[in-house]
């Protein structure tokens, strides 16, 4: 994914609200969201390229979501992908700390990465470009293709029209979807430099993203309510031949129970 924002621990109904968008290139070939005929337990969107995915729950509440981290001067061609690290928690039995401890380890394997995971009681953060472990407290966040809360355009866009649906009892999926749906081009003396040609860092800049080439592909609403009850909504988007763009909804619910790390 390439923006998430997520409520942990905050609401008095849900444990976990998460919204997000996933950016890819158009032609990367992907399985809309359901669950896995490998991994029964794992409800995700999947990369049939690369055999991971960018955002998933599980029937046990177990939680995982990355995005990249953007330094295209850095980027290995041959680096394992990065949805992997997501897949490999899920589908895991380990604590997300002992998991953590892991990755923090054979990190370096990957090009850039943020990777949030979590269980019905803990959330934790880790960033290979950053080296720290850190479990989140509870807190309204947000992250896009630096650090945790990096304040980019995107990012503080998107935490202020969302903080008050969040904070409501009742969540407004199609607000939500709304809001994850701005085109706005940030002011071109707000835009962050991460090492891209100043026209894409342009392109790249809006929370839905739309170009030739690359694009948000999907945007993803996720509800985790304290009882353990669960909603998972994905949106996906393709652009048809008069230059418009389907859209197609897919909603689970389930009700997760917690299984002992």
């Amino acid at each position: 994914m390439c923006l998430i924002l997520f409520s942990f621990d905050l609401h008095p109904e849900y444990q976990y609200i998460v919204a997000g968008n996933r950016d890819e290139f158009y032609e990367r070939p992907t399985q809309s969201l359901d669950f896995w005929k490998d991994e029964p337990l794992i409800l995700a969107g999947r990369d049939l390229e690369g055999g991971g995915t960018w955002l998933g729950v599980t029937k046990t509440l177990k939680f995982a979501a990355i995005t990249n981290y953007r330094a295209p001067l850095t980027v290995n061609e041959n680096a394992p992908s990065r949805g992997n690290l997501v897949r490999n928690f899920l589908a895991g039995a380990v604590s997300p700390e002992t998991y953590l401890e892991h990755v923090r380890k054979t990190g370096h394997k990957y090009n850039g990465f943020n990777l949030l995971i979590g269980n019905k009681d803990q959330l934790w953060y880790y960033s290979n470009q950053g080296g720290k472990i850190q479990q989140i407290s509870s807190g309204f966040y947000g992250l896009s293709n630096h650090f945790l809360d990096t304040p980019w355009p995107k990012v503080k866009k998107s935490k202020s029209s969302l903080k008050m649906i969040f904070d409501k009892k009742k969540i407004d999926i199609e607000a939500v979807f709304e809001i994850l749906s701005n085109r706005h081009y940030p002011p071109e003396d707000q835009l962050p430099d991460t090492g891209v040609d100043p026209s894409w860092e342009r392109i790249l800049s809006p929370i839905f993203i739309r170009s030739n080439v690359y694009g948000t592909r999907s945007s993803s609403i996720l509800l985790i309510k304290k009882t353990g009850q669960t909603t998972f909504i994905e949106r996906t988007f393709s652009t048809i031949k008069d230059g418009g763009v389907h859209q197609n909804t897919r909603t689970f619910n389930f009700s997760g129970t917690p299984f002992p790390d």
